[in-house]
């Protein structure tokens, strides 16, 4: 009888491992992730804090998933290495454009009139301005943007560069800089390595007031007019790799982080928001028109 036992036992535990393994290398689990704009410390604080909340409320894993770059992001998007990312308003176009079937899930409420600054060194004297057309005093500096592919870091400043007659070939050098985040434009211009900058109004204000070492040697030329810009946006498909509901329950979960809850509070600080609000695509197409007209969308 001992030896029956024995026998029945041992290849029940061994079908027992492997379906207790293939149980949990199917596990579901939600990945975020965002476009690295400023330094990864203060990304992986603000999305880990978001991830733990979302998992809370969705019953579920929530990962946040770092990437080198803008272009990252959009990769990983579209093949669907990430089921929700933090996306600007250029990249979001793009990862939509190549993503079908993608949702706008949310915006915050400083994205509807979002804004970017010009700085400049204080070594180079030159008088703040509100006139878009004074951006030619820019004309011969050396002069850095973000990342190529950021929307208040590149894109829109470019737009307002050309508005107001400047290519690009006209800095010093015959091209702009690329420094990858808003906080590298800062730190370069603050250093003196390039005299001026674009990168976008909030990272500035945050620095200003948080951080002034790290605006001492810096000042605003210009603050640009308002433009629409970052957003979360979801693959279309998650009701079908979670379950029924769930890309509703997730966006429902975004809209009601509240300032009143000390825990979404936390959350809502780290995005510089008050809260999350709806969004849709229609509100980026004038970022899509822009973005073709610049080439960085063919």
């Amino acid at each position: 009888m001992h030896k029956f036992i024995k026998r029945f036992c041992i290849p029940a535990l061994i079908f027992l491992s492997i379906l207790s393994s293939s149980t949990k290398a199917e596990k579901k689990i939600l990945r975020i992730g965002a476009i690295p704009d400023q330094n990864q410390e203060m990304l992986d604080r603000r999305f880990n804090l978001l991830s733990k909340e979302l998992s809370r409320q969705l019953n579920l894993d929530v990962k946040y998933v770092p990437v080198v770059n803008y272009l990252g992001a959009v990769t990983g998007f579209r093949t669907k290495n990430l089921d929700l990312v933090w996306f600007g308003g250029l990249t979001g176009v793009q990862a939509r454009l190549q993503t079908p079937n993608s949702i706008i899930i949310a915006q915050r409420n400083i994205d509807k009139e979002f804004k970017s600054v010009f700085i400049v060194n204080k070594k180079i004297n030159l008088t703040p301005t509100e006139e878009l057309s004074n951006l030619k005093n820019l004309r011969n500096l050396r002069f850095t943007f973000g990342s190529e592919n950021s929307t208040s870091g590149r894109l829109m400043p470019e737009y307002f560069l050309n508005i107001a007659g400047i290519k690009t070939s006209e800095f010093k050098g015959k091209k702009p800089g690329f420094s990858g985040s808003h906080d590298a434009t800062l730190a370069l211009v603050n250093s003196g390595a390039y005299e001026a900058g674009a990168l976008n109004k909030q990272v500035w204000e945050n620095n200003l007031k948080n951080n002034p070492k790290r605006t001492q040697n810096v000042y605003v030329f210009l603050v640009t007019p308002s433009y629409v810009d970052y957003h979360w946006l979801s693959q279309g498909d998650l009701d079908k790799k979670f379950y029924k509901g769930f890309t509703a329950k997730m966006k429902k979960a975004i809209l009601n982080l509240n300032e009143n809850n000390p825990n979404h509070k936390k959350i809502l600080e780290m995005f510089n928001a008050k809260k999350f609000i709806n969004s849709d695509a229609k509100q980026y197409k004038n970022i899509e028109e822009i973005a073709r007209k610049l080439k960085k969308i063919r």
